[in-house]
């Protein structure tokens, strides 16, 4: 089945596929994964968080052209698909507004591509649960060794504009692994489909005043996870499109 929206609007609720979730809103914590042709490591993905003890996962196929939004079904995942990619933005966006309409009390964010540890879920989502903030980052900078240069430099990019331009000061902008509290889900409103969205939500968070905290995380490089996300010249379209989005605001 397809989200009813999938060209930027808001699309109103959205629907799962065939695929239940094996926890319910006893369980507080809901994981969304963002994923474009990502059956090299879905499985893996989800099998790990499932490993950890999350239940409720959601997974949004932003039109993938291979079968991962059905790998996802078959490990008991919700999996929500676009007819067409309409890039992470619009894969968050659809993700976190069903996490919140299934009962969510935390929203994790966790990429498709294997590059985050299912560990770490407890250590963004810890600040959360303890009352201490609404948004937590998972950051893979402080001190932590891996990240190639050119990935690095992308990085640094992103957090120089996002702090220029919303005022919000990241030592990792561009991470996927994030923690929102419900208050966080339900006010932040996300409007674009490409990868300035890390940045969009912390400016988000800024503007509504909302608490962010980071933690350092651990990221697992590899050729595939490298193969995805920003490069440097991602991370130029990225601030430029920032830019027009504060002209527009």
């Amino acid at each position: 089945m397809t989200s009813p929206d999938v060209h930027g609007a808001d699309p109103g609720p959205p629907r799962a596929a065939a695929g239940k979730a094996s926890g319910g809103p006893s369980d507080p914590v809901f994981i969304v994964v963002p994923a474009y042709n990502e059956a090299p490591t879905i499985r893996q993905v989800i099998r790990g968080l499932r490993q950890h003890g999350y239940r409720n996962i959601v997974v949004v196929d932003d039109g993938s052209e291979d079968d991962c939004g059905a790998q996802a079904r078959e490990e008991g995942a919700i999996v929500l698909r676009h007819v067409i990619n309409r890039g992470l933005g619009g894969a968050l966006g659809t993700g976190l507004r069903a996490a919140a309409m299934l009962g969510a009390a935390i929203i994790v964010t966790f990429d498709g591509d294997g590059q985050h540890d299912p560990e770490d879920v407890r250590a963004v989502v810890g600040p959360i649960a303890a009352g201490e903030a609404d948004l937590v980052i998972g950051s893979r900078i402080g001190g932590r060794p891996g990240m190639p240069w050119y990935r690095l430099l992308a990085n640094h990019v992103a957090n120089f504009v996002t702090r220029v331009i919303f005022g919000v000061r990241s030592s990792d902008s561009q991470s996927g692994l994030r923690a929102f509290s419900q208050a966080a889900g339900q006010r932040i409103r996300i409007s674009s489909n490409g990868m300035e969205v890390s940045s969009e939500i912390l400016a988000e968070a800024g503007r509504n005043g909302l608490r962010i905290a980071e933690v350092p995380v651990r990221a697992i490089y590899t050729d595939y996870s490298l193969s995805k996300g920003q490069s440097f010249r991602v991370g130029v379209r990225t601030a430029w499109k920032l830019l027009l989005a504060k002209a527009q605001r």
